[in-house]
């Protein structure tokens, strides 16, 4: 539906025509539904991790598991804000252009706004591949386990594939370089 309300204009490209979308654009789907609402479910789970957190250190468990329980809050709470750090830059950009897109035929301002929208975008996609990196530095027990499959498994399968040792036991050429030196004998 909304894109229906788009128009390919000669100057700017294809821009929302509809002054109803683009108030949607502008006050709902950005700021909203791909900027705050995220933000918000994210941050609020991440506070009652944290808060889940705090009651287990007062309940009597072990060591053990409310150590781990400390790596997994510090995992969710980071990954919470590098989330907000990621993903409202590229939201107030579109928020932006779609209330005042560059003309093409100012051709600077428009190469310095689509390389702005890469920049950004590129960021933003950076939100989908850090995981890993947060919680290798966040836990150690991640840690451990990423290193006991890339060591253990992973390093083994490649030995054994690429450095295979032939263990069997087969005769030598020579034998049938013999038996044909005693063939060409009789024949003589």
């Amino acid at each position: 539906m909304l894109g229906s309300s788009y128009n390919v204009q000669p100057t700017l490209g294809c821009v929302i025509s509809d002054h109803t979308w683009i108030q949607y654009s502008t006050f709902f789907f950005y700021p909203i539904l791909t900027g705050f609402l995220p933000i918000i479910i994210a941050s609020s789970f991440s506070i009652l991790a944290y808060h889940n957190v705090r009651h287990i250190v007062r309940r009597q468990l072990p060591i053990v598991r409310r150590k781990l329980e400390k790596q997994m809050t510090a995992m969710v709470l980071m990954r919470v804000v590098v989330y907000v750090c990621v993903s409202t830059p590229y939201s107030a950009y579109r928020i932006y252009v779609t209330n005042y897109p560059t003309s093409r035929s100012m051709p600077m301002q428009y190469a310095i706004g689509r390389l702005i929208q890469a920049i950004f975008l590129s960021i933003t996609m950076i939100n989908y591949m850090i995981s890993f990196y947060i919680f290798i530095t966040f836990s150690s027990r991640f840690r451990r386990q990423v290193k006991f499959v890339l060591v253990k498994t992973c390093w083994q399968r490649w030995k054994y594939w690429c450095c295979f040792i032939n263990n069997r036991i087969e005769p030598e050429n020579n034998i049938e370089i013999h038996n044909i030196q005693i063939e060409s004998d009789e024949n003589i």
